[in-house]
């Protein structure tokens, strides 16, 4: 058995907007996903895996192993080339026609991306920006919390920034402030040099996790738009409509587990060259032929699935992921990952 559980830390460089897939009464037409037992918004491993995906054959210059890998009778598209030396297919598994009637082979890929969670939900205050986080989340994903527990009456400031500071504000929410605490990186995550880590760990605010939940219900972001009349071109009467939004500068943890169950003699890797893709003709009808690890340069090396997971996230920094993507929304920043559980056993 072998398997690799690593954690990254993401922020968020827009407003990330992950619909539920349709209206709702409520506060926003459009909302969110969320959490069922906290009502705390997420980032679905879903939203992720399918991007990551994509831009992961961006870069290795194989587009039709991104996506559903579904073929098509109109084009010459014939689904993921299910190959193993393809990292893309290896690495997220493939669905490929192996026929003329329409059989279809499938497999599993090898890593698991799960759920991206909040970690530190920014919040205006009469203090400026802070960011909102509690002791027990922050001890979930093994950061060092030296303090105690706030309750639903208080917050604390951690590692004493705010001065003579004794109350609070968290958007309409006034606590009674105390500043006993210091929050350190998990071990194995180097923080302590990133500037993004200083800014945020000198202005932490810890709250119980009552008050999490709606602190951050509360301060979500709401747009207003309206739909397109597309024979006019102006806005379309009666067609207002409001959703939500994680907002700038939130901080989320990520989950990830490389399960590589193949022998040694299956594996790609390494993989430092693009994919190149040959077209031709058999018999009237169009084929395509995808040649492995035989291109131009990726300018890095490929070891394992999980290189080829941290290539994906690169992107979605710049292309995003969610809806709202020609509005201005969903990119993600990787702040840093690290290792914590491993098991290694090639006899298994």
């Amino acid at each position: 058995m072998n398997y690799q559980l690593e954690r990254f830390l993401l922020m968020t460089l827009d407003p990330v907007h992950i619909g539920t897939g349709g209206y709702r009464l409520g506060r926003v037409d459009n909302s969110i996903m969320r959490e069922p037992g906290t009502n705390l918004p997420k980032i679905p491993g879903t939203s992720l895996s399918g991007a990551i995906r994509t831009y992961a054959a961006y870069c290795y210059e194989s587009l039709d192993c991104a996506g559903q890998g579904q073929a098509s009778e109109k084009t010459d598209y014939q689904g993921h080339c299910g190959n193993g030396k393809c990292p893309i297919c290896y690495t997220f598994g493939s669905l490929k026609v192996t026929s003329e009637n329409g059989n279809q082979q499938a497999y599993a890929g090898v890593v698991n991306l799960c759920d991206a969670h909040l970690l530190c939900f920014p919040v205006h205050s009469m203090a400026g920006p802070v960011w909102v986080s509690t002791k027990d989340r922050l001890e979930d994903f093994g950061f060092k919390v030296e303090a105690e527990a706030p309750n639903p009456e208080s917050c604390l400031l951690v590692n004493a920034w705010a001065g003579e500071q004794q109350a609070l504000n968290l958007g309409w929410l006034m606590l009674n402030a105390h500043k006993n605490g210091t929050v350190g990186p998990p071990n194995g995550c180097e923080l302590d040099v990133n500037p993004a880590w200083q800014m945020v760990k000198d202005r932490l605010v810890l709250v119980s996790d009552k008050v999490f939940t709606q602190v951050v219900n509360s301060n979500l972001e709401v747009r207003t738009s309206v739909a397109i009349d597309p024979t006019t071109g102006a806005a379309q009467e009666g067609a207002l409509f409001t959703y939500e939004a994680i907002p700038r500068a939130t901080w989320l943890v990520m989950e990830v587990v490389e399960d590589d169950y193949h022998r040694d003699d299956k594996k790609p890797w390494p993989v430092d060259k693009k994919a190149v893709c040959e077209k031709r003709e058999e018999n009237g009808k169009k084929t395509q032929t995808v040649q492995h690890n035989a291109g131009d340069s990726l300018g890095e090396t490929w070891k394992k699935p999980l290189d080829v997971v941290r290539a994906g996230l690169k992107l979605v920094e710049v292309l995003g992921v969610g809806g709202m993507g020609t509005r201005g929304f969903g990119r993600v920043r990787t702040i840093a990952d690290w290792q914590v559980a491993i098991k290694s056993d090639r006899n298994g």
